[in-house]
């Protein structure tokens, strides 16, 4: 006979004060925290508990749900199934609640002050009698008046937070959307569930499905099946693809709604009647091939057909702002050129020199080492000699940097230029063109069909475009892959750069990038500029890593581990992924300081010294707007002012408050896609075999170029080797090439 098992622990209620998070993960929500409670005493041991906390800060009062479990390795702990928020009812607790940077415009002094004078009453003289807190030396009426502001806007919040929770909306989306829709919020979330997924940044479309089927929406609803829809062309977006054929848009719909297939189609039908996407076909490449039925998102068909009509309009123009190259004596001006650089041009250099000074579009693309930098800076020196007005951009800022030094010429992000405004229209466009005779876009390869054709509206009828960028690269984060098309496009003028200079052939950079690209196994000896560190297992490879940027790499190249090294990783999670990483490099290089502040949201904790990048497109920020990839350092964290301040790239300090964090994640490891168009003094690629579906040739192509100095390979020989041997996934879903051969 045998025995029942024992019933699981009841549960109990814990109530405790949140003293230190030692580890989140932010994929899971599952969380390591140290707690105190009445019996732990002031100077008693903290607690151990764990599970779901994402959302709770540091000196807030808690109250757990859970049970007691003995773990075999840490002991004794509580596991919570579930927590809620309460106000602290101890003098302790309310100095530790009110000094943790909770409500803004209370700093940890000042928290002592308003506890020692009012005591354990404190947070009802800030609900119900604000202006008593004059009496508190140091408080004057505005200060006073933002506290009780920041408070009133705390229990609206809350609120919002109570009824989300219950719909498993996380603690940091709840305020998300209670900052877009504020009193509206619970109406918006109950009646128009799917709107949050377009409205707000951060909410897709699986947890507005989440929500919406809380709130009791059908599941085979028509408003459920059009947003899945929407949300199965973002994914293809998010994915590179411009469009989708419907019949892998349908299949696709119907794995993420879990809805029978009949009735897909009849709502794809009503989003096209109602605008909300575009069905076209388009002829399959080949001439046997089918047409395509292609269904768009409608700011990329828009942008498509616009990039294309704008791209022939500069290449038909009847009049050309450098005519002076028309019948130059090129012989000449080339002899001119080499007496001012001391450098003569190879044969396909001067192609590409003439040709951009002629054609009024023009594609330039080579690999490294091949001259591309140096046929830039000759095709400038010209124009400039000719009183050109010169216009120098490239997608990033470091990217930017790097060709205003080549040039000599200022040179600024393509987002810069343009002056992009809140919402993302630009101040530059067909109305009001640039003031420009050349506009040069260096690393092109990244620049996607939104941007391009934002920058190819704002470029006056008569200049030449050209357009400068390694094809063999990534392609651009977001959709499309103009460089690509362009190069697919018989209209428009190309030169590939292919021979690799002598003194570029000392470099292993160079010459494994080539070796890589071109599906060969790179020589890892020989070269004081290309290192392998073999390592097997993921976990080793990740404290490998760590201890190559922290401690190798300073001690025998005398290179800064946060400013000069950067490690680039195939994906964002696993052991020796981008997540992990982070966390380690952090604890390395910018650990945790007792006397410095530091702020955590949600699975991340910021600190004064991190390396950091943006996630999104925010026009709202800085002088221009700060853009998805911009990189910079935390330089101050103000738990007073709710402010977090980053200094860029492009030096430029851009605060964020404490609810604006999400924008932002740590920058010491990124992923080798986040890394286009940059380029680093030192770079180390972490390979593993648990990347495997990730081990791409051109993803190492990518990584390997991004180095100027030094490149160090850590990790698995067999991962290095199916990286070398993988061709990749194949094009994009795009029609560019096609419309501007058609003229559509």
């Amino acid at each position: 006979m045998t025995s029942a098992a024992p019933d699981p622990p009841r549960p109990v209620v814990l109530e405790a004060v949140l003293e230190r998070i030692t580890y989140a993960n932010e994929d899971t929500g599952y969380t390591v925290a140290r707690v105190a409670t009445d019996r732990t005493g002031p100077t008693g041991d903290l607690l151990t508990v764990v599970g779901a906390l994402l959302g709770a800060q540091v000196g807030e009062s808690l109250r757990l749900t859970g049970r007691w479990r003995s773990h075999p390795r840490y002991g004794k702990q509580f596991e919570v199934d579930s927590y809620s928020t309460v106000l602290p009812a101890t003098v302790q607790g309310l100095r530790r609640y009110l000094g943790s940077g909770m409500i803004k415009g209370i700093g940890p002094v000042m928290a002592d002050r308003m506890v020692e004078h009012f005591g354990t009453d404190i947070l009802q003289v800030i609900e119900e009698e604000p202006e008593r807190l004059n009496e508190v030396r140091g408080l004057g009426r505005k200060r006073v008046k933002r506290i009780a502001d920041a408070w009133e806007e705390q229990k609206a919040i809350k609120e919002v937070m109570v009824f989300l929770q219950g719909v498993g909306v996380s603690t940091s989306l709840a305020v998300r959307i209670y900052k877009q829709y504020g009193d509206a919020s619970i109406g918006t979330v109950r009646r128009e569930p799917y709107k949050l997924a377009s409205d707000v940044w951060g909410i897709g479309f699986k947890t507005a499905d989440t929500i919406a089927q809380a709130v009791g929406i059908p599941h085979d609803s028509p408003e459920r099946i059009k947003a899945g829809l929407q949300y199965t062309l973002s994914e293809g977006a998010d994915n590179g693809h411009c469009f989708m054929p419907e019949p892998n848009l349908v299949t696709a719909a119907e794995k993420i709604l879990g809805v029978p297939r009949e009735l897909i189609g009849p709502a794809l039908d009503e989003l096209v009647a109602e605008e909300g996407v575009v069905r076209e076909r388009i002829p399959g490449a080949g001439e046997d091939a089918a047409d395509i039925p292609a269904v768009y998102l409608v700011p990329f068909h828009r942008a498509e057909r616009s990039l294309a009509r704008g791209l022939r309009e500069l290449l038909e123009a009847g009049h050309d702002r450098l005519k002076a190259f028309a019948d130059v004596d090129w012989d000449r001006a080339l002899g001119w050129l080499r007496q001012r650089t001391g450098v003569e041009l190879a044969p396909e250099q001067e192609q590409a020199v003439r040709l951009a000074l002629t054609s009024r579009v023009a594609v330039l693309t080579g690999g490294p080492g091949c001259g591309k930098s140096f046929t830039v800076r000759s095709i400038v020196e010209l124009a400039a000699a000719k009183n050109a007005r010169i216009v120098l951009v490239a997608p990033t800022g470091r990217a930017a940097k790097r060709l205003a030094e080549l040039t000599g010429h200022e040179a600024s992000t393509v987002h810069r230029l343009l002056q992009l405004q809140p919402g993302g229209d630009a101040r530059y466009d067909q109305d009001e063109p640039l003031d420009a005779d050349l506009v040069v876009v260096d690393e092109s390869s990244m620049v996607d069909l939104i941007l391009a054709n934002k920058l190819v509206k704002a470029v006056p009828r008569g200049a030449h475009l050209l357009l400068v960028g390694d094809v063999d690269q990534l392609p651009s984060v977001g959709a499309g892959e103009v460089l690509a098309d362009l190069l697919n496009a018989e209209v428009i003028p190309r030169v590939r750069l292919t021979r690799i200079f002598r003194q570029a052939q000392r470099s292993g950079i160079v010459v494994n990038a080539h070796r890589v690209n071109s599906g060969e196994h790179p020589h890892t000896h020989g070269y004081p500029d290309f290192f392998l560190f073999p390592c097997d297992d993921p976990e080793e490879t990740a404290t490998l890593t760590v201890d190559v940027v922290a401690h190798r790499i300073p001690r025998k190249f005398g290179l800064d581990a946060r400013r000069d090294v950067q490690v680039l990783t195939p994906m964002h999670r696993g052991a020796a992924g981008a997540g992990t990483l982070n966390q380690m490099l952090q604890d390395a290089l910018t650990p945790h300081d007792e006397r410095k502040p530091e702020r955590r949201y949600g699975g991340r904790v910021f600190r004064v010294g991190d390396k950091v990048t943006q996630l999104r497109n925010n026009y709202d920020k800085g002088e221009a707007g700060v853009f998805n990839g911009t990189v910079g350092v935390v330089t101050a964290v103000s738990l007073e002012e709710h402010t977090l301040t980053v200094r860029t790239d492009e030096d430029e300090d851009i605060d964020y408050a404490f609810d604006e964090l999400d924008e932002l994640a740590h920058a010491y490891a990124i992923t080798i896609h986040r890394s286009q168009g940059s380029e680093y003094p030192a770079v180390v690629l972490p390979l593993t075999t648990s990347s495997w579906m990730m081990l791409q040739r051109n993803l190492l192509y990518t990584g390997i170029t991004r180095a100027k100095k030094l490149v160090v390979l850590v990790g698995s020989r067999r991962a290095l080797a199916a990286a070398v041997r993988t061709t990749g996934q194949g094009r994009r879903h795009t029609a560019l090439a096609y419309r501007l051969g058609s003229g559509d």
